[in-house]
């Protein structure tokens, strides 16, 4: 049996830690144990992770709830590829002397641009007058100016402080909300921040970024999506857990809304025939709003600096 510490990636599909060259430092280390295709079911998530000290999250479909965690009793580290934790049970993990770390504001850049995207996709009707396009159809539908218009911003981390610094770029007044704001974080960023429900009345585009976390799971509800402005737009490029879908899709079928643009989803991978697919205003992506070249060497680079640095002794970015 190797004497080397043993380092999972579970289940890299689609693709993130596979045929990276950051993984070289590590296997300087550890013997790293990468596997390309999904788990079927939580035996094989545990036959895979079984000797390994460290596990690299690099998809967080695969989660690690108390009763896998204590299948695992060599495992003293798991760190994600991203900000969100919520793929781990942490007080369990707290329990078991597990040590979870993520990645802050490394990829906020990248993210805040997808946001940018999808909401000049909604606003544009993109999708839909390319559809009529392929369809033979000279069609047309209103669009809307962004200029001029108050987008509001749930969520005052790195990700939401860029997506402001971009809106500011295109001439939108900035509202934002936060669970701990403070004026001088508001100055800073150029953010007036005011309570959600007024920021949500006065918004033409309210766009998320929090994790999920128990505070603020269902966040946005049937009572808070029928506050939304007429017309208005929802980005989400944080975690589905943050909307009631099903309030959600209600809206935009009334016409409340003028559309939404989603890179994530209550249900991850996105059932077949989920209502929500069916919205035609809706402009979808599948949770890659960081999967540029760019942005996936700066999560590999990452995870590897947090592994190394447990291995090390001196763990990084630790949120448990």
């Amino acid at each position: 049996m190797s004497k080397r510490p043993i380092v999972v990636i579970p289940s890299d599909d689609p693709v993130q830690c596979q045929g990276s060259p950051r993984l070289d430092e590590l296997r300087k280390r550890a013997d790293v144990r990468l596997f390309t295709d999904r788990c079927t079911n939580v035996e094989e998530q545990v036959r895979r992770a079984h000797g390994a000290v460290a596990i690299i999250n690099s998809r967080s479909y695969v989660k690690w709830p108390a009763e896998v965690l204590q299948r695992l009793p060599d495992l003293k580290f798991i760190t994600v590829c991203g900000i969100g934790t919520d793929s781990i049970d942490k007080p369990a993990a707290r329990k078991l002397g597990i040590t979870v770390s993520n990645l802050p504001g490394r990829t906020a850049p990248v993210v805040a641009e997808h946001a940018f995207g999808l909401m000049f996709a909604v606003a544009k009707r993109a999708t839909w007058h390319t559809d009529q396009l392929r369809a033979g159809n000279w069609a047309k539908m209103d669009m809307v100016l962004l200029q001029g218009k108050t987008v509001g911003i749930i969520g005052a981390g790195p990700i939401g402080a860029h997506m402001a610094k971009l809106c500011r770029g295109i001439g939108m007044n900035v509202l934002g909300w936060t669970f701990h704001p403070s004026a001088e974080r508001g100055r800073q960023l150029g953010i007036e921040f005011v309570p959600m429900d007024d920021l949500l009345r006065r918004s033409d585009v309210v766009s998320l970024h929090l994790p999920s976390t128990e505070e603020s799971k269902k966040l946005l509800g049937a009572r808070e999506i029928g506050l939304m402005k007429p017309g208005a737009i929802l980005v989400n490029t944080g975690r589905g857990a943050l909307v009631d879908e099903a309030a959600l899709v209600e809206s935009l079928n009334a016409g409340r809304l003028t559309g939404a643009g989603l890179d994530v989803f209550e249900q991850e991978p996105l059932p077949k025939g989920s209502p929500i697919t069916k919205c035609e205003q809706v402009v979808m992506t599948p949770h890659i709003a960081d999967m540029t070249p760019e942005g996936l060497d700066l999560l590999n680079h990452g995870v590897v600096e947090n592994t190394l640095a447990f291995l090390d002794g001196k763990p990084q970015n630790v949120v448990n």
